[in-house]
């Protein structure tokens, strides 16, 4: 087999585990809607489709990675009883949640710094919280700790196979419901940290739209992808940097995911803190959203190419809702972007 049919088997076997997720996930996460705004697009240029999960269960795209691997995982080992996870937010409420309903035990290893709602939810889905300073400790030894002490299984955030399936459910939806509205979508972003969704999305539209053009998003001084895309190898973030997209703050593409995005994606977009904040306010505003700035950044990249898209149908994943009021406040006193 040439290499270039090999790589094709490959990326076909992936998107079969896309399927094979939505199969495992049925009745438990929620299909999200994809919005429409036809007054909003007629302003824009271009058409505005909007794959709303800020409405998931936990409030973001995660709880369907988590759930597909703890699914998977308590499938292959019915005697598993514990996990651990190491996330700033989204990802430890969706293991804290896929935990609870599967009745296992979940520790949550997160940064001193991440957002008090972000906290207070995986809490309150039953999970131990282990604070860990960002810039002195490292999480994955903390996890590994933990794990070993309680014999848990450790779930990462992104570099996953079942984690990216799970992700990847997102774009299998999104072709159904762009279908049914009788739209081909001629690009979808969707936010980037180690490339989890990009990647499962990614997987997801390609087969069924193979002349879509697949964007990953990303903040400014966090553009580890971009720069990775470009290099041919991964890159990794200087540390110590600010943004308030605290859920797209990853070291560096997964290993697993980076090759998907180098085959897959048609790049990625890099979007300031400011630009960030006026996506919110738009979402806010006009699509009736309340978007965390992560879940943002596809929007901000949107927002940012308007004179670039006219007459294109596009897809843009709002992935998660979970932003603090302060935030919220924050963007709300931003120029409205239609104005």
């Amino acid at each position: 087999m040439s290499q270039s049919r090999a790589v094709d088997a490959a990326f076909a076997a992936q998107a079969a585990d896309v399927r094979a997720a939505a199969t495992r996930l049925r009745g438990r996460a929620v299909v999200t809607p994809l919005l429409d705004y036809p007054l909003i697009s007629a302003r824009l240029g271009f058409r505005l489709l909007i794959k709303a999960e800020t409405l998931q269960l936990t409030g973001s795209f995660k709880f369907r990675g988590a759930g597909n691997c703890l699914l998977a995982a308590k499938a292959a080992d019915p005697g598993l009883r514990a996990v651990v996870a190491f996330s700033s937010g989204n990802h430890a409420q969706g293991v804290a949640a896929a935990a609870q309903m599967l009745g296992l035990k979940a520790t949550i290893v997160m940064p001193s710094d991440a957002p008090a709602i972000k906290v207070a939810n995986t809490r309150g889905f039953g999970a131990e919280v282990v604070l860990y300073e960002r810039h002195r400790e490292d999480r994955e030894a903390i996890a590994r700790a933990i794990a070993l002490k309680d014999k848990a299984l450790v779930v990462p955030p992104y570099d996953d196979p079942h984690i990216i399936a799970g992700q990847g459910t997102v774009g299998l939806e999104i072709c159904a419901q762009a279908a049914a509205l009788g739209v081909v979508p001629d690009m979808v972003l969707a936010p980037c940290s180690g490339g989890g969704l990009i990647a499962g999305v990614a997987l997801a539209v390609k087969e069924q739209h193979p002349g879509a053009e697949i964007y990953a998003a990303e903040p400014a001084g966090f553009d580890d992808l971009q720069r990775s895309l470009a290099a041919g190898e991964r890159l990794a973030n200087k540390p110590g940097k600010p943004s308030i997209c605290d859920a797209l703050m990853a070291e560096k593409p997964g290993a697993l995911t980076f090759p998907i995005h180098q085959h897959l994606l048609a790049g990625s977009k890099v979007v300031s803190d400011d630009q960030v904040l006026v996506a919110m306010v738009f979402a806010l505003r006009h699509l009736k959203l309340v978007v965390e700035p992560g879940g943002s950044a596809a929007l901000a990249a949107v927002l940012g190419m308007r004179g670039e898209l006219a007459g294109k149908n596009i897809v843009v994943v709002c992935s998660g809702g979970n932003a603090d009021p302060e935030m919220i406040k924050r963007a709300a006193d931003m120029a409205d972007p239609l104005v």
